[in-house]
Order: C-alpha cells, then sequence, then structure tokens
C-alpha cells in the first residue's frame, strides 16, 4: 500500500487537517493515511509530551467519527525521544515493508527542512508532499532543493499537492477555545 505519513502534534485536529487527508486519499494516489502523534516536536518548545497520549485518544476518535482513509498511529509514543521524523519513518518501514511511505508537510516545514535529521534521507529515500502555507512558495522552495540535490547526484522526490491553501491554526483554536470562544465548526 502506498501510505501517507502526516505527523504533527495535532493539538487539536482541525478541518484544515480533515482537508488534507481528504487530498490525499481522494485526489491523490494514497491508499491510506498514517495520523502520527508526535509526543514533542524536536525543534518546537509548544507543547509537553505529557498530553501525548491524550491527543492520540482524540485523533483515533476523530478519524473513526469522520470516516476517513485514514489511522491515528501511536508509533512515536513508543519511540526514545528526541523523536526525529527519519527514525520515524524508518520504525514504520522495519514495522511493515511491504508499503511504501511518504512524508506529508506544509511549505512552511519545507522552507526549514534543512534543521531536520537526516533532511536528504527522507526527501530521497521516502519522499514528501508538500501542501501550501501562506507565505510560502512550494514552488521556488522546491527548485532550490532539486539544485542542491542535483548538485550532489540525490533524487529529489518532493511533490507539490495541488490543494487549496486552508487557513486553520490549532494554535489560533487554542486561543479561541481559552477566551471562552466556541470552536467547534473548526474541530474534526
Amino acid at each position: 500500500m502506498k501510505i501517507a505519513v502526516y505527523s504533527g502534534s495535532f493539538n487539536p485536529l482541525h478541518v484544515g487537517h480533515r482537508s488534507i487527508i481528504s487530498h490525499l486519499t481522494q485526489k491523490m494516489d494514497f491508499d491510506m493515511v498514517y495520523l502520527v502523534v508526535s509526543p514533542k516536536n524536536p525543534l518546537k518548545d509548544s507543547i509537553s509530551a505529557d498530553s501525548a497520549l491524550e491527543r492520540y485518544e482524540a485523533a483515533r476518535e476523530a478519524v473513526a467519527r469522520c470516516g476517513l482513509r485514514a489511522r491515528a498511529d501511536d508509533i512515536e509514543l513508543h519511540m526514545p525521544a528526541p523523536q526525529y521524523t527519519v527514525r520515524t519513518l524508518d520504525a514504520l518501514k522495519a514495522r511493515e515493508p511491504d508499503n511504501d511511505f511518504t512524508l506529508v508537510i506544509g511549505a512552511d516545514n519545507l522552507s526549514i527542512i534543512h534543521n531536520w535529521k537526516d533532511y536528504r534521507r527522507i526527501i530521497s529515500e521516502y519522499g514528501i508532499v508538500v501542501f501550501p502555507r501562506a507565505g510560502f512558495d512550494s514552488a521556488e522552495l522546491r527548485q532550490r532543493l532539486e539544485a542542491e540535490f542535483g548538485s550532489e547526484g540525490l533524487p529529489c522526490r518532493i511533490m507539490i499537492a495541488d490543494a487549496p491553501l486552508v487557513n486553520v491554526s490549532s494554535t489560533e483554536i487554542r486561543k479561541g477555545m481559552a477566551a471562552g470562544m466556541d470552536m467547534s465548526g473548526l474541530l474534526m
């Protein structure tokens, strides 16, 4: 099977996440999306790993409720910190050697991919699908990486999703909820 690996804190899952999952399975050729709940992003301090199990359970319930071709995956909850993406992809491949895995990220993350552990391996061995984010030019970012990889003789497996920009943020939802606003219409 062709699996899209969509990892994040998912704090909380929202309609933007659902839109990406739907696009991957309905408009692209992915059989399934694995929502990999990350205990803690090694590049961010904004979330506590203590809430990881709660976020995983919420993701599992949301996926079931929405009837998507997706599943919440807790693989990172059982891995030692830090949970680097390359280690997660390697662990998924070891667990399911017959499946092909491709990472899903936003253009904002593509702009900082050089900060990721073994980003060259991620791009050349697994490949990535990039979704639009406001203020980021996916095509330009891909061109720069193609030039870098070409000079090193590495394959540059970057697909840009032809998807609409969904401008919803988990951070803004949390802020709204903390202010007592009804954010339920944005939740997955």
